[in-house]
């Protein structure tokens, strides 16, 4: 099965980039976008100077448990910078939502309390929630974590958006804000 297909099946429409828009970042930001991919994997990866940002992470259901997941996030960490992702909120009606938190509480994540982030599905027109993780290897301050959001949301989400999609995406800072006084409670503390 193609690489695309593998992420198409299992993450939610809202969340998944076109395949177009993919392969183009692959091209055109090389530099920048990366793909890991194996028989059981896939892993879509961002990585700059003062951060790696995940875009997408899949390990085939075959594989899971066996420690598949681990050695993907120990070569992501191997690089020495700090780590961010978007997840979805759990959804107790998708036990998948509580396994994914669970392996990243495992893995050393943090909840990003301060950060909101909400976005308008181009597929669904529904606003999305989207919860911010990031491992700090050298506890990296929020701030850092939402300027690094900001910058991944312009370079690679919203990359060509009205070419592939035919509209745009809100603007950044519609999409993404920053509260020095959380009203998210932590995601991570009752798993």
């Amino acid at each position: 099965m193609h690489w695309y297909e593998k992420l198409n099946q299992y993450f939610p429409v809202e969340e998944m980039k076109s395949r177009e828009h993919m392969e183009t970042l692959l091209k055109e930001r090389s530099e920048i976008y990366h793909k890991d991919e194996g028989p059981n994997h896939v892993l879509m990866y961002v990585e700059l100077d003062n951060f790696v940002f995940i875009d997408y992470l899949f390990v085939s259901k075959n594989a899971r448990g066996q420690g598949l997941g681990h050695k993907l996030m120990e070569k992501m960490k191997s690089k020495g910078k700090p780590i961010i992702l978007e997840v979805e909120p759990v959804n107790y009606e998708d036990s998948d939502t509580e396994k994914r938190l669970r392996y990243y509480k495992r893995e050393g994540f943090e909840h990003a309390e301060s950060i909101g982030y909400e976005r308008r599905s181009l597929a669904t027109n529904e606003i999305n929630k989207m919860e911010i993780l990031y491992w700090a290897p050298h506890n990296e301050s929020e701030e850092m974590i939402f300027a690094a959001m900001k910058k991944t949301y312009d370079l690679i989400h919203t990359y060509k958006d009205q070419h592939f999609y035919g509209e745009s995406y809100q603007p950044v800072d519609e999409v993404l804000t920053f509260n020095e006084e959380p009203e998210n409670k932590n995601i991570l503390d009752n798993l």
